[in-house]
């Protein structure tokens, strides 16, 4: 019975999908051309016409300034909480920390990149407030997955290491990140779809209806998410939209599907590398 029941949620999750991605294929995929993804928005309400090349762009920028900011201060938390800190005080406060972190929602680390960066900073809404308060979001997300990630490197490495008298440090360069490294990048690469399906926290502090696709640091971008929503809510064109949200789907499936290959792929040497 319990297998029945475990293979029956699978089924609903897989089927779940299926329907989502079948809605939007049959909704927007009429839509997808080469014109689409590499032309401006137009028409007399923009977005009727043309294509949403400045949005695609402006989420990978935005997505690189995020990953590219969060990514190491994660690794140097996820190695400290593995390998250093372990059980001491600091790690726990650091845990509860990111714990907490991880359960606020999104639309208030949009009111605290508007505060602090777009104001008090004095950014503005640009590119760079918007990456760097998307960077805030996938923090805690990232310590916890690289931290999982180190956490699943055979101890063996460890007990060996310390039985031979090498250093702490030679072992981790040498040994345990080169092993953890597949993880390690499937990490990443998950918190990048996380940080290119955000709309809330890009509303206030990047995100514009129209852009022509350059990419400045102290400028606003047009990005998918957003466009998608003004889309939707303003009844432009639903047919856009449902192709916009199709290019956005592809898109976050890309990034988990290379991230489960990693996994599949070279992910059993975190564990059984001999």
């Amino acid at each position: 019975m319990g297998r029945i029941c475990l293979w029956g949620s699978g089924l609903v999750v897989i089927a779940v999908l299926l329907f989502i991605m079948g809605l939007l294929v049959v909704r927007g995929g009429g839509v997808i051309s080469w014109e689409f993804l590499t032309s401006t928005p137009k028409g007399l309400y923009l977005g009727m016409e043309g294509g949403i090349f400045p949005a695609i762009i402006g989420t990978i920028s935005l997505v690189a300034i995020a990953t590219l900011t969060a990514a190491i201060p994660a690794l140097l938390t996820a190695i400290y909480l593995v390998e250093y800190g372990k059980a001491s005080p600091l790690a726990h406060v650091i845990n509860f920390t990111i714990q907490a972190m991880i359960g606020i929602p999104s639309i208030l680390i949009g009111l605290f990149g508007y505060a602090f960066f777009v104001v008090t900073l004095g950014l503005g809404i640009s590119l760079l407030a918007g990456g760097l308060t998307l960077a805030i979001m996938i923090l805690p997300t990232l310590v916890v997955l690289m931290r999982d990630a180190l956490h699943a490197v055979n101890d063996d490495y460890r007990l060996l290491g310390e039985s031979l008298g090498v250093s702490r440090r030679y072992l981790l360069q040498r040994i345990i990140l080169p092993v953890a490294s597949p993880h390690l990048l499937s990490s990443i690469l998950l918190a990048m779809g996380y940080a290119a399906g955000a709309t809330a926290p890009i509303m206030v502090t990047a995100a514009v209806v129209m852009s022509r696709g350059s990419v400045s640091l102290l400028n606003p971008v047009m990005a998918l998410p957003f466009h998608l929503y003004i889309l939707f809510s303003q009844h432009i064109s639903l047919e856009r939209a449902y192709g916009t949200a199709l290019v956005l789907v592809l898109i976050l499936l890309a990034l988990n599907l290379l991230s489960l290959y990693l996994r599949s792929r070279y992910g059993k040497r975190v564990a059984f590398y001999d």
